[in-house]
């Protein structure tokens, strides 16, 4: 069983899993804080400086408090503006994930046309020449 356990650690997918788990927890880092430290607050610029994350309605009679946080603790609330601000943070996201891997696979078309276009420009070495010359003079009459 412990070799069995072995070789299963070993196979590439589990290798290649960790380091995509890892890889992806640094580049959320990334993405968070591009949201949050440079297109946020350009959004808060343009809309006037709105947010969204305080906007709830009580659904209690004892709610009384003006921001989220303090009006959970109060009782029940309706947080529509908590979930405004997770969707456009999403949508944010999901765009900046779509230009990224646009880009590589612009790039990796690129690098792909390129190795074709190197392939087709390198002569056959010379044995395949020599013998294709030998076959063409077969060929002939």
């Amino acid at each position: 069983m412990l070799n069995e356990f072995k070789a299963f650690i070993a196979r590439g997918n589990v290798l290649d899993l960790a380091v995509g788990i890892i890889i992806g927890s640094a580049f959320t880092l990334i993405v968070n804080s591009l949201v949050n430290d440079i297109i946020m607050p350009v959004i808060g610029a343009i809309t006037g400086g709105i947010d969204f994350s305080n906007f709830f309605i009580p659904l209690s009679s004892t709610v009384t408090a003006t921001s989220l946080a303090a009006a959970r603790e109060q009782g029940a609330v309706f947080a529509y503006g908590n979930f405004i601000t997770v969707v456009i943070n999403f949508l944010i996201l999901a765009w900046i994930i779509f230009l990224i891997v646009k880009g590589v696979n612009r790039m990796r078309a690129s690098l792909e046309t390129k190795k074709e276009e190197v392939a087709a420009a390198a002569p056959p070495p010379e044995d395949i020449q020599l013998l294709t010359e030998i076959r063409d003079l077969l060929k002939k009459p």
